[in-house]
C-alpha cells in the first residue's frame, strides 16, 4: 500500500518533541533550558511550548536546580515488560485531556490491513461518542474518521477500499459516487481538518485530522451534535494543535 504524504502540523511539532526528548535523555543529570535550545536548535517560544506539553504529558520533569530530567511516562514507555499497556494507558490519559481541551468525544483510528479501526477514544457523559449504527468499516466513504484515513492512500490504494466497501447513503448528506469522494479526497489539503456534516448519522457532525508518521495511517477526530456544529471548525483547530502529544505516544 502506497501512502500519499505530506508532512503535517501534528507531525513537525512530534519531530521537534522528539529531538528535545532525545536530547534530555542523554543527560542522566539532567539538562538546562539554555542547554536545549542549544543541542535542539529549537528557541524562543517553540522550545518552551514543547517542554510544557512535554512536562504536561509526563515525559520531562524539572528538578529542584531548574534542569530537566526525564519523566515517568518516558520511563514507563521505555520499558520493555508491559510497554503495550503503559502505551494505551499513556495515550488514555493524553486524550481525556484532549477531550475536555476542545469539549467533544475524541477517537483515534489507524487503517490497519485495509481497513478502518477506531483503536482508542474519550467521552463523558457531557461529551458522548458517536452511536456506531454502521459498522465503521463500512462507512469510510461518509465519516470523518474514513476520509481522513482513506485520504491518506495513494490513488489506488482508496479505489481497492472503495472496491471492497459498496458506497452506501446513510443519510441525505452521504456522497455515493466514487467519482465525487476521489475528487474531494484529491483537493482536500493535507494540513485541513476532513469535516463530516451528518453524512454519517443526522444530528452529528465530526472533523478529523492526520496523525501519521512512517508508513502507519492514522488520524484524530472528534465528534459533536448537531445543535454545537458552530463549535465545529474551531473545536478541530483545537484538536489539530493537540494532536502531538498523541503522535509522540504512538511514535516512542
Amino acid at each position: 500500500m502506497a501512502l500519499k504524504n505530506e508532512p503535517t502540523t501534528p507531525y513537525h511539532s512530534a519531530q521537534d518533541a522528539l529531538r528535545v526528548l532525545e536530547t534530555v535523555a542523554r543527560q542522566t543529570t539532567g539538562v538546562t533550558g539554555a542547554e536545549l535550545a542549544r543541542q535542539t536548535g529549537l528557541g524562543g517560544d517553540r522550545l518552551t511550548a514543547l517542554v510544557r506539553m512535554l512536562r504536561r504529558e509526563g515525559y520531562v520533569e524539572q528538578v529542584a536546580d531548574g534542569a530537566y530530567v526525564t519523566g515517568t511516562s518516558l520511563s514507563r514507555l521505555g520499558s520493555a515488560e508491559g510497554r503495550d499497556q503503559a502505551v494505551r494507558e499513556t495515550l488514555q490519559q493524553t486524550l481525556d485531556r484532549l477531550r475536555d481541551s476542545v469539549g467533544a468525544a475524541v477517537y483515534v483510528s489507524r487503517y490497519i490491513d485495509g481497513e478502518v479501526h477506531v483503536t482508542q477514544y474519550a467521552e463523558s457523559p457531557a461529551t458522548p461518542a458517536v452511536n456506531e449504527w454502521v459498522d465503521f468499516r463500512s462507512a469510510a466513504h461518509a465519516s470523518a474518521v474514513g476520509k481522513s484515513l482513506l485520504g491518506q492512500l495513494d490513488h489506488d490504494g482508496r479505489r481497492d477500499h472503495l472496491a471492497r466497501h459498496r458506497m452506501a447513503r446513510l443519510t441525505s448528506r452521504t456522497i455515493t459516487s466514487e467519482r465525487l469522494l476521489l475528487s474531494r479526497l484529491d483537493s482536500q489539503p493535507a494540513t485541513m481538518p476532513v469535516l463530516d456534516l451528518q453524512e454519517y448519522a443526522i444530528g452529528t457532525v465530526c472533523a478529523a485530522v492526520p496523525i501519521t508518521a512512517g508508513s502507519s495511517v492514522g488520524c484524530l477526530a472528534l465528534s459533536l451534535p448537531v445543535e454545537h456544529a458552530h463549535r465545529l471548525r474551531r473545536a478541530a483547530e483545537t484538536l489539530n494543535r493537540g494532536a502531538a502529544p498523541v503522535l509522540l505516544s504512538l511514535s516512542i
